[in-house]
């Protein structure tokens, strides 16, 4: 392990590092090509040689840093850039010979290396400078990409761990309301406040099992049934296949929340609360999706209420941006007589 606490080259495995590294390669070359022979009279052979030569080297110490990755991560961060730049300059040394082998007539009978020493030199001090600037632009966006996890951790929790003001100003009206008359059912109502309380002081950005997530629902619904009493109706349609799938900590809770507020309290006869969750598997990656629908109160000026909707859902939108990077979606629909939100995030089970 580096001294950053993380590897700090990408995987070069992946294709998008690997064309970044072309083009990076490319645009050098021109440069270089463009420095000697200008644009009036530029070099085009010279241009394919020089790119066919260091792509080469490029392509297979990728391959090399790629099969090696496991041994160099071990290493701590001076030793990492050295094994780095050893292995850049022993297959750059290599390819060197090559190629002036190649350029020699590549006679097999007459198999003799005498490559120039300033020759070498050369391709060996190019290398080492291309290679540190790669290095050290990797490092600096290692080290930004772990600034911007910290900062996007830190959102994370402070989105996680805002509870309704007014939900807890309910709640603890209804359960002093409740003690004098049935003490049994104040006491399952503080036991569920405080496992929400405990869900959102969790200092964990990790997807949870969706089944845990679904437990703090039904806690949270049944404290709002202490309120609204018949008013609220919730109707569960559960697929069996997602129990153990995951979905980010209080997540589907808040989308529940804004459901019960601006959805079934005001309404005087109250309504019903539709919640299907099913794993959508028609895509390249198989999809979490829960919706969750909620009648839609016939209302005029309801500035104040689309923003409680628009706030809420958006701190949603914003713990999915940092958690799935654009993977993940909450998407709402409107009508005259139902408002739907759609939750969807990547499938994956719950391991450990």
């Amino acid at each position: 392990m580096t001294d950053s606490g993380e590897y700090f080259l990408p995987n070069l495995c992946q294709g998008r590092a690997l064309f970044m590294l072309v083009l990076v390669t490319e645009l050098l070359v021109l440069t270089m090509v463009l420095a000697a022979s200008g644009i009036r009279d530029f070099a085009w052979e010279d241009f394919a040689l020089i790119s066919l030569f260091v792509l080469w080297i490029v392509l297979i110490s990728a391959a090399l840093l790629c099969g090696l990755r496991k041994i160099i991560e071990r290493l701590s961060l001076q030793w990492s850039v050295v094994a780095v730049l050893v292995l850049i300059l022993a297959v750059t040394t290599l390819f060197s010979v090559l190629a002036d082998w190649a350029l020699a007539g590549a006679d097999l009978s007459h198999f003799d290396i005498q490559l120039h020493g300033y020759d070498l030199l050369r391709n060996l001090l190019v290398s080492l400078v291309m290679a540190g600037m790669v290095l050290r632009y990797f490092y600096v966006q290692a080290q930004l990409r772990r600034q911007e996890r910290a900062e996007l951790y830190s959102r994370i929790q402070a989105l996680q761990s805002r509870i309704n003001p007014h939900f807890l100003f309910n709640s603890m009206n209804s359960i002093a309301s409740l003690i004098s008359v049935d003490p049994d059912i104040a006491e399952q109502a503080v036991e569920d406040l405080c496992e929400l309380f405990r869900a959102s002081l969790r200092e964990t950005a990790e997807p949870v099992a969706l089944s845990q997530e679904l437990e703090l629902c039904r806690r949270y619904l049944a404290i709002e049934q202490l309120r609204l009493g018949e008013r609220l109706r919730v109707n569960w349609h559960i697929d069996e296949a997602p129990n153990e799938a995951t979905l980010p900590l209080l997540t589907l809770q808040p989308v529940l929340e804004n459901a019960v507020y601006h959805g079934i309290q005001p309404l005087p006869q109250g309504g019903e609360i539709d919640v299907h969750v099913e794993v959508i598997r028609n895509s390249k990656v198989p999809m979490l999706q829960v919706k969750v629908r909620n009648p839609v109160v016939e209302m005029t000026g309801s500035s104040i209420r689309k923003s409680g909707h628009r706030m809420a859902l958006d701190n949603i939108r914003d713990r999915l941006e940092a958690l799935y990077d654009g993977q993940a979606r909450l998407d709402i629909e409107q009508s005259e007589q139902r408002f739907v939100a759609c939750l969807s995030v990547p499938f994956k089970e719950k391991t450990g």
